[in-house]
């Protein structure tokens, strides 16, 4: 038979176990009765709290608690001793415990209660975390070092995507400078062969249509001198209705050149009055009357008119439109025609139509008609410099008009001309610089 390893007469009795594991347990244990009075305190108690067991024997518990938490402490004692029961004290907040020399540590305290003859104990198992705490306070310690790094690396982003945005908004700016300079240039550099253009255009215009008067005038200057001594007042009268003719001719592509200088350096200033219906009819009839020495055999110029109401116009302005005009309508019709002036007055508008039975224009030229020096393809051999109706439509634009074109070729043309009466065409603007 297989003998016991242990003997039983050798096993220590209950009390004796309890005593053993009470005195070398590795936490700190203070029993108190119901009264808070300090009964039993183990050996490790007494290395926590300096106390050695008969010092605090018979004591109450307040003893081992910091002063500042007595009456804290004493309420929840009484509390306690009412609602007993296993339970861990300082759920959510920090325990401390209280030395012999007065110093503090931090605690954590479970407690749990039994029963001898009727009379309750408590049991308080006391274990002293200050290396746990200390470990807590380096890791918020070292928390706190590392969200004050991330704040610091997110600063730092935060300048770095601020600098990157400034460079590149300055990069965006120097690009949008350098283009716009870039254009500009491109626009100045336009502009200047646009200029030698119209120069060129300017000289070769000028030597053709001045030479065909000055050859006239030559001629015709020759042939009186030949007819001087001859009885033919005829023939003398012919060539000087030609010279004067060619001398009109020559005047007026000087004053076309000399308006179109004027307009591109805005030296011309609208300088607008108010007219009164009869007044204008008036001055359109003496325009009609002066234009009608130059018309060609059997044409005739009709004037009809309508309306009451005083407009506001610049008179000279308005004068050289027409002028410009009536004088295209008998260059490009032929003899024996009528050219029609229509003139309406209202409240809103001043419209004014210009009819002619001429060689009419092509749709394919009627777009680019009021274009410097352009002259429409079947019009190339009949004097004129192309700059009246570029002229023209410049004037109706500082009187805030404009006009259009109706023309089918071989049969004739219709310009219709419109200034508005509106508040920014009135007397009062005196001084309005194109």
């Amino acid at each position: 038979m297989n003998e016991k390893a242990t003997d039983p007469t050798n096993i220590p009795d209950n009390g004796d176990q309890f005593e053993a594991l009470f005195t070398n347990a590795t936490i700190g244990i203070i029993v108190t009765n119901q009264k808070g009075a300090i009964v039993n305190f183990n050996k490790h108690a007494e290395s926590q709290f300096v106390y050695t067991k008969e010092e605090v024997i018979g004591s109450t518990v307040d003893i081992l608690v910091p002063s500042h938490s007595h009456s804290h402490h004493h309420k929840l004692r009484e509390d306690y001793y009412h609602h007993p029961g296993p339970r861990r004290m300082g759920e959510g907040r920090d325990l401390y415990g209280r030395r012999k020399n007065g110093t503090e540590f931090p605690v954590e305290v479970s407690l749990c209660t039994y029963r001898i003859h009727h009379e309750m104990f408590v049991i308080a198992f006391v274990i002293d975390i200050t290396v746990r705490k200390k470990s807590e306070s380096l890791v918020l310690e070292q928390k706190a070092e590392l969200e004050k790094i991330t704040a610091q690396i997110k600063k730092l982003n935060i300048e770095l995507e601020q600098k990157v945005e400034y460079r590149t908004k300055m990069l965006r700016e120097t690009l949008t400078e350098l283009e716009k300079s870039k254009e500009e240039l491109s626009a100045s550099l336009e502009k200047e062969k646009e200029l030698n253009e119209l120069k060129s255009r300017f000289v070769t215009t000028a030597s053709h249509e001045f030479r065909t008067p000055l050859s006239t005038i030559l001629s015709s200057s020759f042939l009186l001198e030949k007819y001087n001594d001859l009885n033919e007042p005829a023939k003398r009268e012919k060539h000087i209705h030609r010279i004067k003719n060619a001398v009109a001719d020559m005047k007026s592509i000087l004053e076309d050149f000399l308006s179109l200088g004027k307009l591109e350096e805005g030296l011309i200033r609208i300088n607008v009055e108010q007219v009164n219906s009869d007044e204008l009819f008036y001055e359109i009839q003496n325009i009609v009357s002066e234009m009608e020495s130059l018309a060609k055999k059997g044409q005739h110029i009709s004037f009809t008119h309508s309306g009451e109401d005083s407009i506001h116009i610049d008179p000279l302005l308005f004068k050289n439109i027409m002028i410009n005009l009536i004088s295209n309508a008998i260059k490009f019709s032929p003899e024996n025609e009528v050219i029609e002036i229509d003139c309406k007055i209202n409240t809103e508008k001043l419209e004014v139509s210009v009819k002619d039975k001429g060689i009419g224009i092509s749709e394919e030229d009627q777009q680019h008609l009021f274009q410097r020096f352009f002259r429409a393809k079947n019009a190339v051999n009949i004097q004129g410099t192309g700059l009246g109706l570029h002229i023209v439509a410049k004037y109706l634009e500082l009187m805030h008009g404009h006009i259009e074109i109706k023309s089918i070729l071989n049969e004739g043309t219709v310009f219709t001309f419109t200034i508005p009466q509106q508040k920014s065409i009135n007397k009062n603007e005196e001084d309005f610089s194109y």
